[in-house]
Order: structure tokens, then sequence, then C-alpha cells
């Protein structure tokens, strides 16, 4: 379900000059990996439990990126993902082109490699097909080899569910993807390279005669960027640090992928972990030594501000925030916190979204709720805001609002209370909290609508004020967003209500809106 987003220019990392700055991407588009097919550069990241997965960025100068879609329409097995699971499902994809598809291969830890293939961006893209059953298999990486016709697959360990990590194996392939053609072989043991440790995130390449495997270690906040060349698949492999932090202010740097220009330059995409904010994309030059090792960065650290690559102008863009959400259709910048069930969102002519206060057994904590439809926090001073009304039909206990989603939450919106009133509410939960309490007392909502506002400041601290008909008040402390353990903070919209008979009413959400 897709609407027509607004492209923001506040948030391109294009300088106008002929210059970029990181992260280009500033918001959690983790694990990121890129492929390029002529002049058009694709890129895919991790989604976890949210749907629609696989998100699909677009660009043609690898610094001014937009949102075109999705490659996954629901997570599966669809009965694993029927509630949250926010740390669980699509781990650190790789997206590749060979003969004329589009191929988009990941690790789900809980249930094995999957890949999906398409002739087109656009799609239609194939079933999952799992390809590797098993527990802990994450961080998959498929090669076709022009020079053998063989084709290949690596991946790297979860130790929470299979107990092994620090290591790689590596399988042959059929060419069609398919099948494993063999038991599979650890080819790196980073327990034995002094001073590796959690090595993951492998990205498979051909280059100047080498296998060469880029992949992280050393953990996501502290780690560096490797490179391991071996003149054969099953190794031996020989490794160097090729991108560090230094003296510079950005930690990781961790995983990601390498492209070439038309032209032969080289880029490197990576993330940096950033608290509340998740994990941000980084674009790294790249060159090739004397030695024939790659060179990521300035010397080996990563830049901040860097002259673009040599591609042709591009407009400022950034992946959409901002959405009016026409038809009642909202766009692709919005994803459910697992599978989608019928009847959540009420299509219809106008602008608007309509969202079914459904029902549940516990709709006081966010957490546990699938129906809330989410966006990436901006790692940038922010103010967000939405227009919210409940129709007349409303029910006792139902709620909707704008909410900050983390490991804690915080939320403002209307609640209908059992004397039929619609009051203002702001409420938050603590991490360990199991349920959600007050953070300003509840006042009347006269005519069943507020503009709701988020100020996000420095650090992810946000403000919460509402507008009910007397201009904007402040509402409550200062609420410091949190992330989950692998995915940044979200901007979520619901509409919720307890159990009982019949529907419980609608939630109107007019123009949401992001301004740096």
């Amino acid at each position: 379900m897709s609407g027509e987003p607004h492209h923001s220019h506040a948030f391109s990392a294009d300088l106008g000059d002929g210059t970029y700055r990181n992260p280009v991407l500033p918001a959690d588009w983790s694990d990121p990996d890129v492929v390029r097919v002529g002049a058009d550069f694709y890129l895919t990241a991790s989604s976890f439990g949210r749907v629609a997965g696989l998100p699909l960025l677009h660009s043609r100068d690898l610094v001014n990126w937009t949102l075109v879609g999705h490659a996954l329409d629901r997570l599966e097995p669809a009965e694993a993902f029927a509630a949250p699971r926010h740390d669980c499902g699509v781990w650190a994809p790789s997206i590749r082109h060979h003969d004329g598809r589009f191929w988009i291969f990941w690790g789900d830890p809980d249930h094995g490699v999957y890949q999906i293939n398409s002739p087109s961006i656009e799609g239609p893209w194939t079933r999952p097909h799992l390809l590797k059953a098993g527990k802990g298999l994450i961080d998959a990486c498929p090669l076709w080899d022009e020079e053998s016709g063989e084709a290949y697959l690596v991946h790297a360990w979860a130790k929470s569910r299979s107990g092994v990590k620090n290591r790689l194996t590596g399988h042959r392939m059929s060419p069609d993807a398919t099948a494993l053609l063999d038991e599979g072989k650890t080819i790196v043991d980073a327990d034995r390279i002094p001073g590796w440790f959690t090595l993951e995130g492998p990205k498979l390449y051909r280059h100047d005669g080498w296998f060469w495997i880029l992949a992280p270690a050393g953990g996501v906040e502290t780690g560096w960027q490797g490179a391991l060349r071996a003149r054969e698949f099953l190794g031996p492999y020989e490794e160097r640090i090729v991108l560090e932090q230094g003296a510079t202010d950005i930690n990781g740097p961790h995983q990601g992928g390498w492209v070439r220009t038309a032209s032969g330059e080289d880029w490197f995409l990576h993330f940096q972990q950033q608290g509340a904010y998740g994990r941000l994309v980084h674009l790294q030059p790249m060159r090739w030594d004397e030695t024939g090792w790659p060179v990521m960065g300035d010397e080996g650290t990563p830049v901040r501000v860097h002259r673009k690559p040599e591609l042709p102008n591009q407009e400022r863009s950034a992946p959409a925030t901002d959405d009016d959400f026409p038809g009642g259709r909202f766009g692709p910048q919005w994803q459910w916190t697992a599978n989608p069930g019928a009847g959540w969102v009420r299509e219809h002519p106008g602008d608007g979204l309509h969202l079914a206060c459904v029902r549940g057994a516990d709709p006081y904590d966010l957490r546990k709720l699938p129906h809330v439809l989410t966006q990436r926090l901006p790692a940038l001073p922010c103010t967000v805001e939405v227009e919210l009304a409940l129709d007349a039909a409303q029910q006792a206990g139902a709620r909707a609002g704008l909410a900050v989603l983390g490991d804690s939450f915080s939320w403002i919106g209307l609640e209908r209370g059992s004397d039929g009133r619609v009051h203002l509410v702001h409420r938050f939960a603590e991490s360990v909290a199991e349920r959600e309490r007050d953070a300003a007392l509840p006042r009347p909502a006269a005519d069943s609508r507020a503009r709701l506002r988020i100020e996000v400041g420095a650090g992810a601290r946000c403000r919460f004020l509402a507008d009910t008909g007397e201009g904007f008040q402040e509402s409550g402390p200062v609420f410091a967003a949190t992330p989950w353990r692998w995915v940044g903070a979200l901007l979520g919209l619901f509409g919720a209500a307890p159990e009982g008979e019949g529907a419980a009413g609608t939630a109107m959400f007019t123009e949401f809106r992001i301004r740096a």
C-alpha cells in the first residue's frame, strides 16, 4: 500500500558545491548493501521484523537517495511474525544483479538463509526461497564467478542461536540459487586471527584474480572494517584492516558494500551505530594500493566531508518522510511492526490515513502491538507533526496517537473515556515497564481532534506538544528516545482499543510532516 511521497531535501547530504557530508543517509538504514546496474545504484538494508521488508533505495550519484519501494511484502513463515519481533527477521541482506535479474539474499537467525529475485527493481519479486535451513545463519552473500561459471555463498553466524560466531562458512551453490551443492566449510576462522573477534557481515567479490571478502569485526560500536583475500574460494585467506575510526568521531565503522562506477571509481557504503538513531549510512572513497589491497576513506580512516563521485549531477533528494496519505494510502517510508492484518487501514477517496482502533488484550504496551505504522527517526534535530481526529463511533477505551517507539516508548494522542468524552493523553513506559503510565495529566479535547508535535533535539531527546484549539502546549518532561536491540528508535502512528464486541472506531491522521 503506497501513496505519493513528499521528497524532503532537508535531509540530503549533498552540500551543493560538489561535496557531500557523511552520513549520506542520516537514519537507520542498517547493514546496507549496494549494486550498480548501468547508470543506476540500488541499496537495500536490514528490516528485521518490520513489514514491508527489504527497502529498495535508488541513486545516480551515491549521495542523493530516494526510497522506491520494498522487495518483501510479508515475512515468512507468516505465523512467526504475526506479533512484533523487533530484533528478528531480515538480517544484513545482500543485493546483486545477475543473468538479467536482481537478487537479494539474507539470513534470518531463527530460520535460515533466504533468497528472492526479480527481473526489475519494481518487481514482481519471487516468494522467499529457503536456501539453507538452520539456526544462527546470518549475513548471507552470493557470488557468481564470471571467470569459472561457478556460484558461491558465504554467511556468518549468530552466537545467540548457534553458539558459534567469529567465523565464515562457504558453500558452492547452483547457478540458479535454488540449492547448495555441498555441506559447507569454514573458510575463515577469526579465532585464529590475533585480535579479531565478532567477524560478521561478509560481502563476497571477485577482483584482480582474487576472491575478496569485505567484512567487519570487533563489534558494531567499536570495531573496524576488514578485507580478506584468497586465490581459491575455500582459502586460505589473508586479512587486513582497511577502515577504522582512528582519530575521527566516526565510531565503528561497520559493514557495508563496495561498488564501482561506470568510469571505474570505487566507493564503499557502510554504517555507523549512533545510539537511538540506529545505524547511519556513510560513503567512503576507495582505491587499490600498489600491493592490491583496498584503501578506504582517508588512508584508512573515515571521511566526514568529501568530493562527490564523478557522476552526473542529480537533484538533491532524500528518502521521503512527509505524507498526506492520498486515497487513504501510506507511502513506502512506513512499515508495520509485524505482518499486517485485514482491515487495519480503511481506504477512502480523500486524503488522510484512517486507522482502525484494533482491539487487543493488551493495548497499553506499544512494543507488543503489530498494528503500529512506523518510520525511521531522522538523526538530525527535527520537528514531527500530524493532525489526529477520532470518529464519533469511537468506543470507550479507544486511543490513537503519535509515538516514539523503542525499548522504551512515549506517545501523545487522544483517548475516549467511559463517559464518552475525548481527552488528550500523554503516556510513556520505561524499558523495564510492562505497561504505560501518564507522562502528563489528561485534559479535555472538546472537538475530538488535536495537532500533535514532537520536537526532537540533540541526542534524540524528545519534547511532546499538542494543540487542541488554543495553540501548542508542552506536555510532560523531555523523553530520551532509546533503540531496540538492533533497531533505532521509530516514529509511529497507531489506533488501539481494549478487547470487546464490535468495531472500536477509527483514528484519522492527516498532514504528517517532519521538518529539520
